[in-house]
């Protein structure tokens, strides 16, 4: 079910990947410790949501195309938080 959810979206190979050509995801992160942690549960997110749409071969971040990422901490010392978006891929 999960990979014909995939297959409304157009999509192409890049890298030795088929990845969506267009189709987007996000996830983000606020109040973290470091900005290590505030990537790693805004990729936690990302991921999380691919896997639940169209299942655990789309949702590896490592592999996902046109990447942004954007960071930012609240002051001086203060906690940290991330956006981030990537095209979904599977080998």
């Amino acid at each position: 079910m999960a990979q014909e959810v995939a297959d409304i979206h157009e999509q192409r190979r890049e890298h030795g990947a088929i990845c969506f050509t267009d189709h987007y995801h996000y996830g983000s992160s606020a109040g973290l410790s470091s900005k290590g942690a505030a990537l790693g549960v805004a990729v936690k997110s990302w991921s999380d949501f691919v896997d639940f749409e169209y299942g655990p071969a789309w949702a590896r971040w490592s592999i996902s195309s046109s990447k942004s990422v954007k960071c930012s901490r609240v002051g001086i010392g203060g906690p940290w938080s991330c956006d981030i978006s990537a095209r979904p891929c599977r080998r």
